[in-house]
């Protein structure tokens, strides 16, 4: 009854916020929103044109123009974020949990935010169906889930959010300095990544973030706060 309470019943909300804030959008500015322009824009300025896109991702070609800098970054935190490595990521800092605290609780948690965060995102992008970006350039293939919301950006700010969460319960030293990057930095700098690289509208990753604090929020509450 406990977990029907404070989480069953709270994701059943969350999923039903999300699919009302996705089809607004949709309804409100359709499938290629201004919002877009922006992206498209920042994309231009460092040489970036939709047609790139198309010849970087054709089977056995390579980009012929040179990587700019923000290319370089982004690529690394978009890969980063990918499905596969979110997973290992979670299970690795659950193992490195129970090794450090002995605390079941306090080890389940990074896995907990995932799948909590992983449960609503599904729902709601399956109810959504919200098409990716078009006319943008992107340099990798997207997934075939709904653009809304990102789940690659709802699953950092889940995740690091809950690192963060756990380095405050055990009081570590230097949390202050490293909860702000882990909770913001790193999350923010994927939510960037993601939109630059033409696999998100912004509305998208917004949408991830508000998911992703949300789940760590539910898990700190349910978990760490005894």
């Amino acid at each position: 009854m406990s977990l029907l309470r404070t989480v069953v019943l709270p994701a059943l909300g969350a999923i039903a916020v999300l699919t009302a804030a996705g089809r607004t959008i949709r309804l409100l500015d359709g499938d290629d929103p201004r919002e877009d322009r922006a992206v498209r824009a920042l994309q231009a300025a460092f040489g970036h044109l939709p047609a790139e896109a198309d010849a970087a991702l054709a089977p056995g070609s390579t980009r012929a123009a040179a990587r700019e800098p923000v290319d370089r970054v982004t690529a690394p935190l978009s890969w980063y974020s990918g499905v596969p490595q979110t997973i290992a990521n979670g299970a690795l800092w659950c193992g490195v949990t129970w090794v450090l605290t002995r605390d079941r609780r306090a080890a389940a948690a990074p896995g907990a935010a995932l799948a909590l965060e992983t449960a609503c995102f599904v729902a709601s992008a399956a109810l959504v169906r919200r098409p990716r970006p078009s006319g943008v350039w992107r340099p990798e293939h997207p997934h075939a889930t709904s653009s809304f919301p990102s789940g690659h950006t709802a699953a950092a700010f889940a995740l690091h959010g809950t690192l963060a969460d756990l380095l405050d319960r055990r009081g570590a030293r230097g949390a202050r300095l490293v909860g702000p990057l882990l909770r913001c930095g790193v999350p923010g700098a994927i939510a960037f990544s993601r939109v630059y690289r033409g696999q998100h509208h912004i509305s998208d990753t917004v949408a991830g973030a508000l998911l992703g604090i949300w789940s760590a929020a539910v898990v700190r509450r349910t978990l760490l706060s005894s």
